[in-house]
């Protein structure tokens, strides 16, 4: 389902994410295969905002950690960027995955560190050409809590901690930024004002969103929406 605005229109032809044919299993206690994502073929355009939705199990989450590079694909090809990410290993997969930003439902912060500290996390051991606290600080303006970067998670609420993370996730400034439930432990309310971020950062920074979710109003702000069902695409 393809849904028309002003961030596919100003898209390039040329996909930021293409998956052909892509596969992945996990091994059941007994031995068998479950099938995750069964031979994927998708294309997703750079700026635009996807939604993944299907029933639990259906392979949404799987699907994004291929894409990723926290999984590895049993078979099939993705590109990202035009850089083919199945075959990356060693300092490679490394370089990538710190290129990609990825917010959870479970929001994974550390809870000893304050909101500042955990925006500036993924960057401790990596020299950065760039002020990291700096960087911290304004995106944590961006995600509107310029005024608790020194708050421990215990003082922030879901909403403001899931913020934290999102940050987080910017850190490295992604073109690609991966979402799995990012509203599934938040109220309505504040999981409509955190999808409002997510979306704006599309809109403002050109931001590639891949988002699972249950949520059906959700799903359709979105520029489409793919449909998983026991792995397969069914849209």
């Amino acid at each position: 389902m393809e849904r028309t605005s002003a961030a596919t229109a100003s898209t390039v032809t040329m996909p930021l994410v293409c998956l052909t044919r892509v596969r992945k299993s996990f091994p059941l206690p007994d031995g068998a295969p479950l099938v995750a994502v069964n031979d994927v073929s998708l294309a997703i355009a750079a700026g635009t905002a996807i939604a993944l939705t299907g029933p639990s199990g259906s392979g949404k989450s799987t699907l994004l950690h291929l894409i990723g590079a926290i999984e590895r694909s049993d078979g099939g090809t993705i590109e990202v960027g035009g850089q083919e990410v199945t075959g990356l290993s060693g300092r490679g997969l490394a370089a990538y995955r710190r290129r990609v930003g990825f917010v959870f439902q479970r929001f994974h912060l550390l809870p000893t560190l304050t909101a500042l500290d955990n925006v500036i996390a993924p960057l401790i051991p990596f020299r950065t050409d760039f002020d990291k606290v700096a960087r911290a600080h304004e995106l944590l303006a961006t995600v509107g809590l310029a005024d608790r970067a020194a708050a421990l998670p215990s003082r922030l609420s879901g909403g403001q901690q899931q913020r934290v993370a999102i940050a987080r996730a910017l850190i490295n400034q992604p073109a690609l930024l991966l979402a799995d439930e990012p509203t599934g432990n938040l109220d309505s309310q504040t999981g409509t004002a955190i999808v409002d971020l997510l979306l704006r950062l599309r809109d403002e920074q050109g931001t590639t969103v891949i988002m699972a979710t249950h949520d059906t109003a959700i799903a359709a702000r979105c520029d489409r929406t793919v449909q998983l069902r026991d792995g397969c695409l069914t849209s």
